[in-house]
């Protein structure tokens, strides 16, 4: 479907990956925002705007598309073309399927959202894939590898009354990036996506504090994901863990907080 008239980079060869910024031979897009929360009723129609902005010294041309998602075990968005069962993609409306920026240019794309008169209260969840044109990079042993740049934009739609429900069910430890971090075990019993936020302190056997916040990552209706307690330093420095370590503190999502203290042991 498409009106006429009127927000996690992915290069595409043997790895695929995501950010709000893309850069593959001519490639070099950006868009803002990185992702949309939006929010309407049964029946409602809710448009939106992205800026598609080409930061490359020459004129690019945009394929775009939508596509479904889910979050595999690792957190990386993994993007499907084929129409998923209950899928919402079916009420999306975008300008067009290509478009042209100018070199240095900014393009302002709108799409429309709107869910049957009838559905019950829900989360819809899709991406737009916003693509540049096909090029090739050779390698040292001669072999041509084709190559694509493309942004997945994250869109969430929520649907009448949902609401995300968190609890914590479980505390770790885990290797991210060569460091040892706590982590919880969230589990969403509610009807949308939440994330954690709140601020906790650490207290290891010798005294010595840190402060740390879990991971952003989104936690999707029904699932479990374990997050990261990241240390919170303004240097950014990476520091190691003494364990044991008393973690407490609060969760927070949304308008809720929940009361946490753990003693984590390797």
């Amino acid at each position: 479907m498409y009106l006429l008239g009127l927000g996690w980079l992915l290069i595409g060869c043997v790895a695929t990956c995501i950010s709000t910024t893309a850069m593959a031979q001519s490639f070099a897009a950006l868009v803002s925002p990185p992702r949309f929360e939006l929010e309407t009723t049964a029946g409602k129609t809710v448009r939106a705007v992205v800026e598609i902005t080409n930061a490359d010294s020459r004129d690019a041309v945009y394929k775009l598309k939508t596509t479904d998602w889910y979050l595999d075990e690792s957190a990386g968005v993994q993007f499907q073309d084929t129409l998923q069962p209950d899928s919402c993609r079916p009420w999306v409306a975008i300008e067009r399927r290509e478009i042209t920026v100018a070199a240095g240019g900014k393009y302002r794309y709108r799409f429309e959202i709107k869910p049957p008169a009838n559905l019950a209260p829900r989360e819809c969840r899709f991406a737009i894939m916003i693509e540049g044109s096909e090029s090739a990079v050779e390698t040292q042993g001669g072999v041509k590898i084709p190559v694509s740049g493309r942004i997945g934009l994250i869109v969430y739609l929520a649907v009448g009354a949902v609401a995300p429900q968190l609890e914590v069910a479980a505390s770790g430890v885990k290797n991210v990036n060569g460091v040892v971090l706590p982590t919880v075990s969230v589990k969403n019993f509610g009807s949308a996506h939440g994330r954690l936020s709140g601020f906790l302190e650490g207290t290891d056997d010798a005294g010595k504090k840190i402060e740390l916040q879990p991971s952003n990552l989104p936690i999707l209706p029904g699932e479990t994901r374990v997050l990261a307690l990241n240390i919170d330093r303004e240097d950014k420095q990476a520091i190691d863990i003494q364990f044991p370590v008393t973690i407490k503190g609060a969760f927070e999502w949304g308008d809720k907080s929940i009361p946490f203290e753990h003693r984590y042991t390797r």
